[in-house]
């Protein structure tokens, strides 16, 4: 499943850098996460790495984006290229 990340971000800009795939943003309200580019980090590492870094805790999994891990390590060969 994609990540996301709730009204409780402060805008910190942690999460940005740490993203693999270039999926996180900086939102009108505060950061975002484009679900078709988030893998959860599968692929790369084995745990997210915006979650690891996050001060606040507002990562979540998306409900609207269910993806199995054979989908988003599918995902990430598609965008690794």
């Amino acid at each position: 499943m994609a990540l996301t990340i709730t009204d409780a971000c402060i805008n910190c800009d942690e999460c940005e850098p740490e993203c693999p795939n270039g999926a996180i943003f900086t939102g009108p309200r505060h950061c975002d996460i484009d679900p078709a580019r988030c893998t959860q980090c599968v692929g790369h590492y084995d745990t997210p790495q915006c979650d690891e870094v996050c001060p606040v805790d507002c990562i979540i999994v998306h409900p609207d984006f269910p993806e199995t891990p054979e989908q988003l390590l599918d995902k990430y060969h598609r965008l690794s290229g």
